[in-house]
């Protein structure tokens, strides 16, 4: 007879938990993207999730915490794909910082779009500001790092001598445009191939700050 450990019972207890709330995270996430922030509640949360309202509640306080997760979750992978461009281009790839950052803005921009909708929402929210700074924080340091990449980069001839903000600001200003190109109801009849299109822009954003190209 096989026994199983208080030890084991406890982990599998945990992994079913976590497995839980990342159900909630999934099927918020789906319902936010398709029917809007001001429709999904709680209650339509747990029924597409296929779980009792109250289930809901162990794990999140709030539909207003489930929204402050989803923009957690995706600002720390934003910074972690970022950190391992930084690496890259310390190894040589002087184009993949950036590169990196289209490419985790762009690989979903209904996702994109929503935590720019979701951080509106939320930045007055008093139950989450808690949550929300510690997003601040990680945007913080991802603005210093990117920065400090930035400034090897001009220095070593590969970026045009302007301020580094200059650059990473230019490159948020491309994506953004890129993801509300998708969305514009004036275009989307015009984009027969979202992911060319998209990929086009990344490596326009790839190539766009390097010294030489500046006119005026």
């Amino acid at each position: 007879m096989v026994t199983i450990s208080s030890t084991q019972k406890i982990r599998e207890k945990k992994r079913r938990f976590l497995a839980r709330e990342q159900l909630i995270i999934d099927t918020a996430l789906s319902l936010l993207i398709d029917a809007g922030i001001e429709r999904v509640t709680v209650a339509e949360i747990a029924r597409q999730a296929g779980i009792g309202k109250g289930t809901v509640y162990k794990h999140f306080e709030s539909k207003s915490e489930i929204m402050m997760r989803i923009m957690l979750d995706y600002e720390k992978s934003t910074a972690t794909n970022l950190l391992a461009g930084i690496q890259a281009t310390e190894n040589g790839d002087p184009g993949a910082v950036v590169k990196a950052y289209f490419e985790s803005r762009l690989a979903n921009p209904a996702l994109d779009r929503l935590v720019q909708q979701l951080e509106i929402r939320l930045e007055e929210e008093p139950s989450v500001a808690r949550q929300m700074e510690e997003l601040l924080a990680i945007r913080r340091s991802s603005i210093a790092k990117l920065s400090s990449m930035v400034e090897k980069l001009i220095k070593r001839g590969i970026l045009e001598n302007v301020p580094a903000h200059y650059h990473y600001l230019a490159s948020w200003a491309l994506a953004q445009g890129a993801v509300d190109v998708c969305f514009n109801r004036g275009f989307v009849d015009q984009i027969d191939d979202k992911e060319g299109l998209l990929r086009f822009i990344t490596n326009i954003g790839v190539t766009m700050g390097n010294r030489g190209q500046l006119r005026g």
